[in-house]
């Protein structure tokens, strides 16, 4: 099957007709359309297919035992509503690439691998990568069973209901040590490419980020009845920390978002009792990070104090730096510096999205390819790529695979 048909198979799956966006939430039925399409193509292909531990689906060209493997893939879940290109470009590029080498009569000297990771968007669960920062060990089993949805439903129990056993989950160092290099290719998130007129780019660095939940602690009261001067009402404090993070942000070269929030009770009638809301912060170095959120948090409990309000921030994720493999990234550049594709130049980028690749690449070498993306905007219904930078994508993957694999 061609890219475009693998593309069309795969994009009305959790589609919701009122927004245009995905809801493929991990270990829900979208997602389960998603894993089944993932099989499916593994099999059509001949590879030999595996779910590991973790709910990571796999498809092997090649004998993974034999070690130094080159895997490529990406993911399938999706944020609420968000775009198209986001993780299933990276999947659904990785099988292309496969089928271009194939039929060219490539002949592989490396074990190939083709991975789907589970769970990499965070938006059921609320954290980030899962499936990868299980493999790798940056999450342990324990962390993994309490975490739990906005339903109270836990990672464990949606596996389960899912048909997957949650027993086994943990590091899984044996497969680590079978893979010699992981390359993602991945819509670029931002304008990067489109500002440098080039389809296709190698990533440098992901930024130090994290997320960090603030919980404003006021009283409930009447919302017709309670005098202002009397009220200790949550909302005031989060608004001006939300125009403060801004602030901080802009002033720093950095970014920071609070992009949801929760209140208690909820009412249009009620003055809130409480009043929590998510912090989503990166920034190019760490030192600069740490700058931003420590000063977002100061001004955060400075008005929570002048309007009554108690405050407690905690940090529910964080990734430092992630510099990926020099010598993989240069061997990628290499590669596509003389494939002889017409205009492609091979430009080097950082970003300030995190990635399975940025998780992996603690334990074993990753490179990233980012296509490029005409607006820059993601996590979005209005995120594209266009057909013949798609194909771009696929055509320097299939190069870079090659170059790795076929040596």
């Amino acid at each position: 099957m061609t890219f475009h048909g693998m593309w069309a198979e795969l994009l009305p799956v959790g589609r919701s007709a009122a927004s245009g966006g995905y809801r493929r939430f991990a270990w829900t039925g979208a997602d389960a359309e998603c894993r089944a399409w993932f099989r499916e193509q593994a099999e059509a292909r001949g590879l030999a297919y595996e779910t590991d531990r973790n709910g990571n689906q796999w498809a092997w060209l090649g004998d993974p035992a034999a070690g130094d493997a080159v895997v490529t893939g990406s993911h399938l879940d999706s944020v609420p509503d968000g775009g198209a290109f986001d993780g299933p470009l990276g999947v659904v590029s990785a099988f292309a690439a496969l089928d271009e080498l194939r039929a060219r009569g490539a002949r592989f000297t490396r074990p190939l691998g083709l991975v789907n990771f589970g769970d990499e968007e965070g938006a059921r669960f609320g954290l980030a990568c899962v499936g990868s920062r299980l493999t790798a060990g940056r999450l342990t089993a324990e962390q993994a069973h309490r975490l739990t949805d906005a339903d109270g439903i836990t990672l464990p129990r949606a596996m389960e209901a899912a048909g997957h056993d949650p027993g086994a989950l943990g590091p899984d160092p044996e497969r680590l040590a079978r893979i010699g290099a992981f390359v993602e290719l991945h819509v670029e998130q931002g304008r990067a490419l489109d500002l440098s007129g080039d389809p296709v780019g190698v990533a440098s660095a992901i930024w130090p980020h994290g997320r960090w939940r603030f919980d404003f602690r006021g009283e409930a009261n009447h919302a017709g009845t309670t005098r202002l001067a009397d009220r200790r009402d949550p909302m005031l404090p989060y608004a001006r920390t939300v125009l403060a993070a801004r602030r901080r942000a802009e002033r720093a070269g950095a970014v920071a978002t609070f992009g949801k929030v929760a209140v208690e009770p909820n009412g249009v009638n009620a003055v809130p009792a409480l009043v929590r809301g998510w912090l989503d912060s990166r920034a190019p170095a760490q030192d600069t990070l740490d700058a931003v959120v420590g000063g977002i948090e100061e001004a955060a409990r400075e008005h929570a104090a002048a309007h009554g309000v108690g405050l407690d921030v905690v940090r529910e994720s964080f990734t430092p730096l992630v510099e990926f493999d020099h010598a993989l990234r240069d061997e990628l550049a290499r590669i596509l510096g003389r494939t002889g594709q017409p205009g492609l130049k091979v430009p080097v980028l950082g970003t300030g999205a995190g990635h399975d690749a940025g998780i992996l690449a603690g334990s074993i070498p990753t490179a990233m390819l980012f296509v490029r993306n005409p607006t820059g905007v993601s996590h979005s219904p209005a995120e594209s790529a266009a057909e013949d930078d798609c194909v771009a994508g696929v055509l320097a993957l299939a190069a870079v695979l090659e170059g790795l694999a076929c040596r």
